[in-house]
């Protein structure tokens, strides 16, 4: 079993940053693949990023290249996600996940089999 808790989210204007945290609980976090997801209003959960299990590689939706960075610290088993330059059509609640079958970075939603509950992010205009 794995148990995701985020955190960070927030209410935030236009051309504004937060960083979004994810805590990790139970299975070896460094064996495994972190995505993050978003899913705003009437709309389907949509994949932001991935990083595989070292980091070495990420992965990032049209949308957020180069405002976006995702991250982890195998040592305090947490990924995190940096967003910078917010945009209105950010809006949603981003939900972290954890893919414990593979180390590999994938933007497939259902390679993931464990999600948090999710943190609101804001952004106004």
């Amino acid at each position: 079993q794995v148990q995701l808790v985020e955190s960070g989210g927030g209410l935030v204007q236009a051309g504004g940053s937060l960083r979004l945290s994810c805590a990790a609980s139970g299975r070896t976090f460094s064996s495994y693949a972190m995505g993050w997801f978003r899913q705003a209003p009437g709309k389907e959960r949509e994949a932001v990023t991935t990083i595989s299990w070292s980091g070495s590689n990420t992965y990032y939706a049209d949308s957020v290249k180069g405002r976006f960075t995702i991250s982890r610290d195998n040592a305090k088993n947490t990924v995190y996600l940096q967003m910078n330059s917010l945009k209105p059509e950010d809006t949603a609640v981003y939900y972290c996940a954890a893919n414990t079958l593979s180390g590999i970075a994938t933007m497939a939603r259902q390679q993931y089999d464990y999600w948090g509950q999710g943190t609101q992010v804001t952004v106004s205009s």
